[in-house]
């Protein structure tokens, strides 16, 4: 299989299993890795995803240029919206998905991490959009996620010359949330994703969106988060939270 599902605990491990075309994102990984992720998202007992790359060198080195490379303009159009559809399930996912980076991420790789909801690199990573070296761009919402994390100036650069950052220049730039060593990468990312997994998941969910929403209309999201405020205090997880607080105990939150 294409990409390798493991669970620990409420957390789900997808593992892109192509190492020896750098987990490059043909549409076979692309089918097995929408069919993990929404298997994932529809299990209310997995409360967290990790997305990493099979060995060593590569995250992903991108989509599988070999299958782009005789496209007609209509069957790119069509190759574009498979990696859309892809990223917008991540991005629009109450279910937060964490990439922990492990050496190349460019291309469509990069543009997989970017959908995530935090990046994790490894020290020696590489990250980048090279599209314009090979004669287009990225297609699969570089041009929209990158200037979001690392602003307009900073993502002319990267697209625009095609080069890449390394994990500390990615952190630098807001690229990444991390950079640590090579071999604490999958620990300290199911860490993350554990603690982020133990929290109550409407919560989490309701977060998640109101945070991607941030940026547009500020009195509209002002306003959805007043009422997701409010709306909290229907849950269970609330008054859990609040009980156990007081009472100087760990929260037991039932995840509704």
């Amino acid at each position: 299989m294409p990409v390798d599902v493991e669970r620990h605990g409420a957390v789900t491990l997808a593992r892109l299993d192509r190492p020896e075309a750098l987990n490059a994102l043909s549409p076979d990984l692309l089918d097995a890795l929408e069919d993990a992720l929404t298997d994932a998202v529809a299990d209310p007992s997995v409360r967290a995803v990790v997305i990493t790359g099979a060995g060593p060198k590569a995250f992903s080195a991108g989509a599988d240029i070999a299958h782009m490379r005789t496209a007609t303009p209509a069957e790119a159009q069509a190759f574009a919206r498979r990696g859309h559809r892809l990223m917008n399930l991540i991005e629009g996912s109450g279910t937060p998905v964490l990439a922990a980076v492990n050496g190349y991420a460019l291309g469509g790789g990069c543009e997989l991490a970017l959908a995530c909801d935090v990046r994790i690199a490894a020290e020696g990573a590489r990250i980048g959009l090279p599209e314009v070296t090979i004669g287009v761009l990225p297609g699969w919402g570089g041009t929209q996620r990158l200037p979001r994390l690392v602003g307009p100036g900073m993502a002319k650069e990267m697209i625009l010359s095609g080069r890449h950052l390394m994990a500390d220049e990615a952190l630098a730039a807001g690229l990444v949330n991390r950079v640590v060593p090579a071999d604490a990468l999958m620990a300290q990312a199911l860490e993350l994703a554990g603690q982020i997994a133990s929290r109550p998941a409407w919560q989490v969910a309701t977060a998640k969106r109101l945070i991607d929403r941030a940026g547009g209309d500020a009195a509209a999201g002002l306003a959805a988060e007043i009422d997701a405020f409010a709306l909290a205090f229907t849950t269970p997880d609330q008054r859990e939270g609040m009980d156990a607080f007081f009472e100087k105990r760990p929260p037991r939150f039932a995840g509704h």
